[in-house]
């Protein structure tokens, strides 16, 4: 069983971003994480509060622990706070699941 995030970001700054995922990737593969799908969207049709969105992603994991133990990791909280808090407006987390 893995346990998934269905995650949907406003992304204000493309290359800081992507500094973001190029320096948080072998922090996520430590954890066993993965990228499933990744998608920059121009159109949202509907929105819960019409929040701007322009990213949409899964991520994977082999447990729930291995998502809280990534998303705390020391490594992992000063790649955040140095790239991921300086390119992206809102964070929006759609949906949690785990999956047989």
């Amino acid at each position: 069983m893995s346990h998934e995030i269905l995650v949907a970001l406003n992304v204000s700054n493309d290359e800081v971003y992507q500094s973001y995922r190029d320096a948080m990737a072998p922090i996520l593969n430590q954890y066993g994480g993965r990228f499933c799908y990744d998608f920059k969207v121009s159109d949202v049709l509907k929105a819960e509060q019409n929040e701007e969105v322009n990213r949409v992603f899964t991520l994977n994991f082999p447990s729930a622990e291995n998502k809280e133990g990534f998303f705390n990791d020391p490594a992992y909280l000063l790649v955040k706070n140095n790239y991921f808090d300086k390119s992206v407006a809102s964070v929006h987390i759609l949906a949690a699941y785990d999956q047989a």
